[in-house]
């Protein structure tokens, strides 16, 4: 079928918009008209290559949207459903079969392989290939093939265009905490970096009841926004030594704290910011072997790190929960999106990367 898609060309080249050629939906595959899509940090890194997915490809992978239509072995979802795509898994591997989706063994070649599992293409363009099924879906379309594994049903009632950014960013920064750290009621976390993953989850440690939820960043407008959301303290890092007045916060030291922004020296931060027995929670997604260096001490007193991927969840379960949140006021993702029309998601990016924009989301009409 023909669809109207917004083309990677080639390595840093502005979207381009382009009519495609869209495969009919195997046994398994899921065809959604795509309401919204969400501009991921991971989409613009992929369009800059600094992971290697093969160009030219349609990107988008926080996609809602209304079934179409459904493969003749799918039964989770059926036309007229309306659904927040998240990413793909494999649902062999042993992670999978213990429910640690997020850390499937073909995490990476079933979301950034830009193919069908078995190496096929969804897309074409005058009979040459078109890299799609960026993970799982390629939803900077107004179509997209997804899988039955990562589409998630979701109340009609709820605002569709809104939802999809739960489908990756919210979902990884609310779930960090939630399933994650799991910090207690009554205790202290430090959000390093209020981006859309930050700021989702300083939402998320208010609604679990932390009483000290203090957000980093350089930028003073999302500090104004992180404070409107549930922030109890902000610092302005370009101006405050971060670890310091954390401690000085605190006591000694934030028993949580979250890495969002995926620059080294910022890791460095959010682990020597923490008690001891404290734990830093690693969500910032760097480029391919980017390092970074830590005293072994400050680990060695009972300090720990861990990855943390899409918020360690299942999105059937946790993108409804969330879902269930905005409803009730608890978790307002409105006030992190500003809406673009397909023909401006290049203006949409660029507001992303300067920092004017905390969640753009392409609105298909």
């Amino acid at each position: 079928m023909k669809i109207t898609a917004a083309v990677t060309p080639g390595k840093s080249q502005p979207f381009k918009i382009q009519e495609l050629e869209l495969d009919e939906p195997r046994e398994n595959e899921v065809l959604v008209r795509i309401v919204g899509t969400g501009v991921c940090h991971t989409d613009l890194v992929v369009r800059d290559q600094y992971y290697p997915v093969p160009l030219p490809a349609v990107l988008g992978h926080e996609g809602s949207g209304i079934v179409e239509r459904v493969g003749a072995a799918v039964t989770k979802v059926q036309a007229g459903d309306h659904v927040v795509l998240s990413y793909n898994s494999c649902a062999k591997c042993q992670n999978c079969k213990e429910g640690h989706y997020g850390y499937c063994n073909e995490l990476f070649g079933y979301n950034f392989g830009a193919s069908r599992p078995d190496g096929s293409p969804t897309l074409s363009h005058n009979g040459e290939v078109v890299h799609g099924s960026f993970f799982g879906q390629s939803s900077f379309a107004t179509y997209a093939l997804a899988y039955e594994r990562n589409v998630v049903k979701v109340p009609r009632n709820a605002p569709l265009e809104l939802l999809g950014p739960l489908g990756c960013g919210l979902q990884t920064g609310a779930g960090a905490v939630i399933n994650a750290l799991r910090p207690q009621a009554g205790t202290s976390i430090a959000v390093f970096g209020t981006g859309s993953v930050g700021l989702a989850a300083v939402m998320a440690a208010r609604v679990v009841g932390c009483t000290t939820i203090i957000g980093v960043d350089i930028n003073p407008q999302r500090l104004e926004i992180a404070r409107e959301l549930g922030a109890t303290h902000t610092i302005l890092a370009s101006d405050h030594d971060p670890v310091a007045e954390i401690r000085q916060i605190t006591g000694d030291g934030a028993q949580y704290s979250l890495e969002c922004t995926s620059l080294p020296k910022v890791f460095r931060q959010a682990v020597d910011c923490l008690r001891l027995t404290g734990v830093c929670g690693l969500i910032g997604a760097a480029p391919l072997g980017t390092e970074a260096t830590f005293d072994m001490n400050t680990i060695l007193f009972g300090r720990s790190i861990r990855g943390i991927i899409e918020g360690d969840s299942v999105p059937d379960l946790f993108i409804p929960r969330l879902v269930e949140l905005y409803m009730q006021g608890r978790f307002p993702i409105d006030k992190l999106v500003k809406f673009y029309t397909l023909d401006q998601i290049n203006q949409a990016a660029e507001d992303s990367e300067r920092g004017d924009v905390l969640k753009p989301v392409i609105r298909m009409g």
